[in-house]
């Protein structure tokens, strides 16, 4: 399946107004469930560290993560960078049309390259490193880029069933990703290769997840590819769909997962 194009289209919608965009954004906190996980990281930041921050949004694609990250602390200093032209001229046009365009702005770069040597405090990283071959050279490049004691954040598809693959013969859904998903000992190691030694990671997408997963997203990508005509008919299944959902998304976070499709990472430089 390809997604690259379903969110093109979705792209060109959205950017027709700041407020289409800013609804977009709250749909996609509601919806998805990485963005629950995201946040829950993003509210142990806080608690832990205080002050204005550089952060890093790696791979910020629509930018509702950079979006929300200057809502939570308006005198943060956020970079949001993505490979596609497309993308970052749509993301920097929304954000000079708001107040954040003081302390926001969006840039392309490739990861595997971009380095700034300790300027950020936090580096977000979401759905982004299942799209890069070479990984240690991005892990690296954020090890570099950290300041002392500044903490990465990644959300990424696991070994145990993410991008819908379970056995050797599953083709992965998003046909974007290079792979399937890490398993944990894979992604501490390349961590710790990069420099990193504080690192935690925790499965999302148990059982409650993989379900929140099909109904939010599988199922309407899948048909949004068959045709574009289900646009229409997109808004009213997600109406019905919305309370199951944020109970399953809620069970998720509030789940302690033994497996899950996803990790959450945390490390600390």
């Amino acid at each position: 399946m390809k997604y690259d194009p379903v969110k093109s289209r979705i792209g060109k919608i959205v950017s027709m107004s700041v407020w289409l965009r800013k609804i977009f954004y709250s749909l996609l906190d509601i919806l998805l469930l990485r963005a629950w996980h995201v946040k829950k990281a993003l509210r142990q930041y806080v608690a832990e560290n205080t002050g204005a921050e550089n952060i890093l949004d790696a791979g910020s694609g629509f930018g509702q993560y950079t979006w929300r990250m200057w809502n939570i602390n308006k005198n943060w200093k956020i970079l949001g960078t993505d490979i596609k032209e497309e993308q970052i001229n749509d993301c920097n046009k929304f954000i000079s049309n708001t107040k954040a365009a003081v302390n926001v702005s969006f840039r392309v770069t490739d990861l595997t390259s971009y380095k700034e040597d300790e300027k950020y405090d936090l580096v977000l990283c979401v759905d982004v490193m299942e799209h890069i071959e070479n990984d240690r050279a991005v892990f690296r490049n954020f090890f570099i880029s950290l300041r002392e004691k500044g903490w990465l954040i990644i959300s990424t598809p696991s070994d145990k069933g993410g991008s819908d693959v379970h056995d050797e013969n599953d083709r992965s859904f998003i046909e974007e990703h290079v792979r399937d998903g890490y398993g944990r000992d894979e992604i501490t190691e390349k961590l710790q290769s990069a420099g990193f030694n504080d690192i935690k990671t925790a499965y999302t997408y148990g059982s409650p997840g993989k379900i929140s997963w099909k109904i939010s997203m599988k199922y309407p990508i899948f048909l949004l590819n068959t045709s574009v005509i289900f646009a229409i008919i997109l808004p009213f299944y997600y109406i019905l769909a919305i309370p199951f959902m944020l109970i399953l998304n809620y069970l998720d976070v509030r789940l302690k997962h033994s497996e899950g499709t996803g990790l959450l990472v945390i490390a600390k430089k």
